[in-house]
């Protein structure tokens, strides 16, 4: 089990402190910095991770710029596999980054090697429909 040893530096402080310590080696500068922890054998570990990442939000870099609300999903792949059920699942990362809704509907086009979704508009049907309409 692990604890760590001070609370780290973050923001305009964590900034400060990596600008007076520039000369140092990364990890005693992460060290200092409070990106550490000691085991209960009282041996050292410098979090570098940890370290980049609030150096990194420190200078307002974003390291998930789409980021879920709810803390929860996944970095999209754009690959799917059948569930044992039958089912094939497109996850809400998909969903959020097209916009849908709940209730959106779409029409399905089966092809040889392929499977076509097109958002179905409650006004003009298919997409396809809605481009021969204007």
């Amino acid at each position: 089990m692990t604890e760590t040893a001070t609370a780290p530096l973050t923001g305009k402080a964590l900034l400060q402190k990596v600008k007076e310590l520039s000369h140092l080696p990364r990890r005693e500068t992460a060290k200092r910095c409070g990106y550490y922890t000691t085991t209960k054998n009282d041996q050292t570990r410098v979090n570098l991770t940890d370290f980049y990442d609030a150096v990194l939000a420190a200078k307002g870099v974003p390291l998930d710029p789409e980021g879920t609300k709810d803390g929860r999903g996944r970095e999209p792949t754009y690959r799917v596999s059948v569930h044992k059920n039958g089912q094939i699942v497109i996850g809400s990362t998909y969903t959020m980054a097209m916009g849908l809704k709940p209730g959106d509907e779409f029409e399905i086009k089966l092809g040889y090697k392929h499977i076509h979704l097109k958002q179905v508009d409650g006004e003009f049907g298919t997409s396809e429909d809605r481009v021969a309409a204007s």
